[in-house]
């Protein structure tokens, strides 16, 4: 498409004389700005995808892919619910579970929480806490009098290994001086790190036998914690589920609903970020148009001369067309460049940021997760591209026709 001596022409005015520096450093500042816009947005999108799937990713390994729970009263017969749930296409396991509300008390500290009764295989199935034990061992919980707390608590109220928590529930015995509030102690067999700070705070996990005892439900749970194989596409194997259980009085909720309130502030989020930043790539392509008008109105006389010695109206199209793609093409390789580079190193580059101004650039207790996320997803890493590509070539497409239809006779007139 492009001859030899189209390429030379146009990289002989790509390189400024003297007395062309001017519209030199405007190309160099098209190209910056096509690099800048370009790498702000890879980054960007990284972060907002990265976000999504590590809060996705921490819920679910938190909550599971599904709940299924009875409509106002507990689960009694959950072994047989629990078999006829592992048998559809697609469940990994299904956790009973027992959750409740409590005080937390130790050592004068008390907070709100919330207590999960899991049994010492049930607990260890959930990855997202098994996994991320800092301190003590699961091999611990057993008994009536066992508790694993979160780290974040266990920094607040002091606790370690061996320490005591106070539950205090509000359900309790009636009597005739009114409802006596159930208390009981237990002691701390591990901590855990879930990396999701509210539920490092507000969590703690008692074995299943102790759990019932406490909540007054024998050989009863409140739910059942579902894992299957693509979180995804969850909505298929939630209506397998509701088929093979076949009872009204329980109801399967997958995170797609209980979770779709926050999921879809994070994709409009992401989708407005994309065309914020999009402005910046076209004011960027804007800067191109005016380096090439400004370069076609001071390479008039050079034009007609090319054309008085046989040059066409295609050749110089394309001389222009080039010299603008050579700034596109040279910013996008460049913010593409810069922007991998940012997204591979962003958890080292915040940290190193963090140190010089001596400030918490990512707050757990604000943004809910602990380290800041990146990831990388080459499809619209490439959007990215062909989209910065597509624009600086519409931006050349004007000045290169205007300097196409100049007319040598009219160009070479005054000189």
């Amino acid at each position: 498409m492009f001859g030899p001596f189209e390429r030379a022409v146009a990289g002989r005015y790509l390189r400024a004389r003297r007395g062309e520096r001017f519209v030199s450093i405007i190309a160099i500042f098209s190209l910056i700005g096509i690099a800048l816009g370009v790498a702000t947005l890879i980054i960007v999108m990284a972060v907002m995808n990265g976000f999504q799937a590590d809060l996705m990713g921490r819920i679910l390994g938190l909550n599971g892919d599904m709940t299924i729970y009875g409509a106002g009263r507990t689960i009694s017969s959950y072994e047989d619910v629990a078999r006829k749930v592992r048998t559809v296409p697609g469940v990994v396991s299904a956790t009973p579970m027992i959750e409740g509300q409590v005080l937390l008390s130790a050592d004068g500290y008390s907070a709100g929480g919330i207590v999960h009764g899991l049994t010492p295989d049930g607990l260890k199935d959930l990855k997202a806490v098994s996994s991320s034990i800092i301190a003590g061992s699961l091999d611990q919980f057993r008994g009536d009098d066992a508790i694993v707390v979160g780290v974040t608590l266990a920094e607040h109220a002091g606790l370690s290994i061996g320490s005591k928590v106070t539950l205090v529930s509000p359900d309790g015995a009636a009597t005739a001086f009114g409802t006596v509030p159930r208390v009981r102690t237990y002691h701390v067999v591990a901590i855990f790190d879930a990396g999701v700070n509210d539920y490092n705070s507000g969590v703690v996990f008692l074995p299943m036998h102790a759990a019932q005892v406490y909540f007054q439900m024998p050989e009863q749970v409140t739910q059942l914690l579902v894992m299957t194989t693509d979180a995804e596409h969850v909505r298929a194997v939630t209506l397998a589920i509701v088929r093979a259980l076949d009872d009204p009085g329980l109801r399967v909720m997958d995170w797609t609903r209980a979770n779709n309130a926050l999921f879809g502030a994070v994709q409009v989020e992401q989708n407005v970020m994309f065309l914020i930043l999009t402005l910046i790539i076209l004011v960027a392509a804007f800067n191109v148009i005016s380096s090439l008008i400004m370069m076609v109105k001071d390479k008039t006389a050079d034009i007609a001369v090319l054309r008085t010695i046989g040059a066409s109206r295609g050749a110089i199209l394309r001389i222009f067309l080039m010299c603008g793609a050579s700034v596109g093409v040279t910013g996008t390789v460049a913010g593409t460049a810069l922007g991998v580079v940012f997204c591979l190193n962003i958890e080292r580059i915040r940290q190193l940021l963090q140190k010089l101004t001596g400030t918490n650039l990512f707050n757990p207790e604000v943004y809910y997760l602990e380290h800041l996320p990146a990831k990388l997803v080459w499809g619209q890493v490439l959007e990215v591209i062909a989209m910065a590509l597509l624009l600086s070539l519409l931006a050349t497409l004007y000045p290169s026709w205007r300097a196409a239809r100049t007319d040598p006779v009219e160009a070479l007139r005054h000189e």
